[in-house]
């Protein structure tokens, strides 16, 4: 039993210290952030990389979970009678839930693991020690830039994805349930509200920045050898999943609260 209670304790402790490394990171960051140490240069070349280079996989990601769901939504509609409602429902779904969370997802897969493979590999080569040499803070030349860049085009991906679940929702329920799109659009209109779609986008930003620090954080702590970038580019995103599933819940409750 005693085994047990170690094995907990020492879980705690690890998971706490992870918190409070991921916390002391952003501080650091937004303080650079803060006094304008921006290098604007660099930064739009990562949002280049992290979010105009996702766009297609995020848009095909979210186009066919919005056809998934107004599969479902359509059939069941229609052996209700209240096929008004599944442009709505498609809608509000993707602004609310799957269009942040998906887009959070697929950016963690693909732009948290190459940020945190790109310093693993500065970070096994000493080119972070290199920087730190030269009186060059790694956080301002390294992470300023890629956090800036994933919390401004997160909120634009998810626009984006936002549409793409509709259209492809659209789609399907005009091919599977003749549900014509003039129905579709109008259910929308009448239920989805602006509040919803931005509120997402602040999901999206939130996301952003925790795929960033933990990406970033990965890197920067990245073990000796080839083997420790394989390692940290899998906790990345292992680690940036398991939180966005998280903060999307809790996030909801306080955004989304049922009434």
């Amino acid at each position: 039993m005693l085994v047990v209670f170690e094995s907990v304790g020492r879980a705690v402790l690890k998971l706490l210290e992870y918190v409070g490394s991921l916390l002391m990171l952003l501080w650091e960051t937004s303080g650079w952030v803060a006094r304008g140490s921006v290098r604007l240069g660099l930064t739009i070349q990562q949002m280049a990389y992290l979010g105009v280079d996702s766009l297609l996989i995020v848009i095909l990601t979210t186009t066919t979970a919005g056809m998934v769901m107004s599969l479902q939504l359509a059939h069941i509609a229609v052996q209700y009678g209240v096929t008004n409602v599944v442009g709505g429902g498609v809608a509000i779904a993707m602004a609310r839930e799957l269009g942040p969370m998906l887009t959070a997802v697929v950016v963690a897969g693909r732009a948290g693991s190459a940020i945190a493979a790109e310093l693993g590999t500065m970070k096994v080569t000493e080119q972070i020690s290199a920087l730190q040499t030269m009186a060059v803070s790694p956080v301002r030349y390294l992470v300023v830039p890629r956090f800036l860049a994933l919390v401004a085009m997160m909120p634009i991906l998810v626009l984006f994805a936002d549409v793409a679940g509709t259209l492809g929702g659209a789609l399907v329920a005009f091919q599977s349930a003749s549900i014509p799109y003039a129905a579709f659009y109008d259910s929308i209109q009448r239920l989805l509200e602006i509040s919803d779609v931005l509120n997402g986008m602040l999901k999206a930003v939130v996301f952003g920045v925790e795929v960033a620090m933990v990406a970033c954080l990965q890197g920067l702590t990245t073990g000796r050898g080839a083997a420790g970038v394989g390692v940290a580019t899998t906790s990345s995103v292992v680690f940036a999943t398991i939180i966005i599933f998280l903060t999307n819940y809790l996030m909801s409750l306080w955004l989304f609260p049922v009434t």
